[in-house]
């Protein structure tokens, strides 16, 4: 689907907005960098460029899914949906600029960092995001069937 031809200017549009806040935040944290459109890129000379996947829109699209499959009202599953994509993409940003400080380190711990561990961070923190909206929903005195 993120490789249609529709869906691919808008997903990059989405990755450049993610590099400026990235960049915005390192800068009034005190640090340095410059962004070309999704290009974050150090005074060293080292670069990451948020590609597709980077973006944590895979992430948020299985979010997205399960919170509309499960049976809860629409005003319930829109919170999820609000809250939940700002909760995965936060944390995103904290893997985008880790990364970006990482690889000016170690290329070595950036390609484990970025391959294995954040990869699995955001499918586990996208996992307990929905667990922890499960259990607000529940407690709401949410139906075991969908609200109609």
């Amino acid at each position: 689907m993120l490789l249609t031809p529709l869906v691919q200017p808008v997903d990059a549009r989405f990755s450049q907005v993610l590099v400026k806040v990235a960049h915005s935040i390192i800068l009034v944290c005190g640090g340095h960098a410059t962004r070309d459109a999704a290009i974050l890129r150090a005074p060293g000379g080292f670069a990451v460029e948020m590609r597709d996947g980077c973006n944590a829109i895979n992430v948020t699209i299985l979010l997205w899914s399960a919170v509309l499959a499960f049976p809860a009202g629409w005003k319930k599953k829109v919170l999820g949906l609000v809250a939940g994509s700002a909760i995965v993409q936060v944390l995103n940003m904290v893997r985008f600029i880790s990364l970006f400080y990482l690889g000016q380190y170690s290329m070595t711990w950036f390609d484990f960092a970025h391959a294995y561990l954040w990869e699995s961070l955001l499918v586990l923190d996208t996992m307990v995001v929905f667990w922890l909206w499960v259990n607000r929903v529940v407690r709401w005195g949410g139906p075991t069937h969908a609200e109609v």
